[in-house]
């Protein structure tokens, strides 16, 4: 969780909001791909941390099935960015502070979970959400 904060503050440093994104190995041992919101910096509504970070990680990787792996995010992840851990075959999703307003792991829906999808990957929620939250909530109050 330590480097998708890194990355958060990269966001904010990009005046975006603050969520990063980290792909891991099935072994959780390396570190496929990272990645940070960057909607504002590029003008692209997709640009998702962890959209990013998935799309980095099936490149280096050189295949979209990203089976084993660990993606580890912020915040919990949105309606887009769950149905993309879903088709991308992520087998964990690690989140730091729930998203009440819009959140996809368990919150407002539970996309991830959704026993009628053909994927479902396991579900760790609130790793460090405290320090998440606050990343969030000082952005927020800034503006």
């Amino acid at each position: 969780m330590r480097l998708a904060l890194d990355e958060a503050e990269q966001a904010v440093r990009g005046g975006d909001v603050p969520v990063g994104a980290v792909v891991l190995s099935p072994d959780g041992t390396t570190v496929l791909a990272t990645g940070h919101n960057e909607r504002e910096a590029t003008g692209d509504p997709t640009a998702h941390a962890e959209i990013l970070a998935i799309r980095r990680a099936a490149a280096r990787l050189g295949e979209w099935r990203l089976t084993g792996c660990t993606l580890v995010v912020t915040l919990e992840p949105c309606t887009m960015c769950a149905g993309a851990i879903v088709q991308s075959r992520v087998d964990r999703v690690v989140y730091g502070a729930r998203d009440e307003k819009a959140g996809a792991a368990g919150s407002l829906w539970d996309v991830i979970r959704d026993r009628r999808l053909n994927h479902r990957p396991e579900v760790v929620e609130g790793v460090s959400a405290a320090e998440c939250a606050r990343l969030l909530t000082e952005f927020f109050r800034d503006r």
